[in-house]
C-alpha cells in the first residue's frame, strides 16, 4: 500500500485517517479517499499545472479526478489509494472549496471571483457572463488547464452572478 505523505510533506489528512478513509469509502472506483462522493475526471495535465508541490508526487500512470465537495480537503485523487492533493498544495484556492468567498477566483482565465462580480453590481450591472462567454469564443479560454475542474466556468460564474442578484434582491426588501 502506498503512502501519500511520503512523497508529498503536507498531507492534511494523517497518513492512519487517509488509510482508514479509504477503506471505509469502500475503496470504490471513483470515489474521493476522504469525503466518498464521487469526483469527475481531469486529465494530469491540468492536477501537474496547478500543483504547488513537486510533480515528482504525480504518478504518470494514476487517473486523476476532481473532489468539488465544499467541506472535503481533498481537491484531487488518483484512483491508487493514498494519492491525493489537498487545496495547501495547489498554486490557488478552489472557488467549489469557498464557493462564497469573495477573494477566490470563479473564472480562472479572466480573474472574476465573487467580489469583483460583486464589484461590478455595485456600480450598476454586470455583463461578466457575456465577457467570458465572448472571450471562449474568441480563444481566449483556457478553463481546460486553469480551472481546477478542468472545464469551462462558464456554469459556476452564471451561478454566482444569480446568488449575487438574490443577495440584492433579498437586500432591498429588507
Amino acid at each position: 500500500m502506498s503512502d501519500c505523505c511520503s512523497t508529498n510533506e503536507s498531507c492534511a489528512l494523517p497518513q492512519e485517517q487517509a488509510v482508514s478513509t479509504a477503506v471505509s469509502a469502500g475503496s470504490a472506483p471513483g470515489v474521493c479517499p476522504s469525503c466518498g462522493q464521487k469526483g469527475k475526471t481531469v486529465d494530469t495535465q491540468i492536477v501537474k499545472a496547478l500543483l504547488a508541490v513537486s510533480l515528482e508526487a504525480v504518478r504518470p500512470s494514476a487517473a486523476y479526478r476532481f473532489c468539488r465537495t465544499e467541506s472535503c480537503p481533498v481537491v484531487y485523487y488518483g484512483d491508487e489509494e493514498g494519492q491525493f492533493f489537498t487545496e495547501d498544495q495547489l498554486r490557488e484556492p478552489v472557488h467549489q472549496k469557498h464557493p462564497t468567498a469573495d477573494d477566490v477566483n470563479v473564472c480562472y482565465c479572466f480573474n472574476h471571483s465573487p467580489g469583483t462580480i460583486r464589484a461590478e453590481f455595485e456600480r450598476g450591472i454586470t455583463d461578466v457572463v457575456a465577457r467570458v462567454t465572448e472571450g471562449t469564443k474568441t480563444g481566449q479560454c483556457a478553463c481546460d488547464i486553469r480551472n481546477p475542474q478542468g472545464s469551462c466556468c462558464l456554469g459556476n460564474v452564471g451561478k454566482v452572478v444569480k446568488q449575487i442578484e438574490a443577495e440584492i434582491a433579498t437586500a432591498v426588501l429588507v
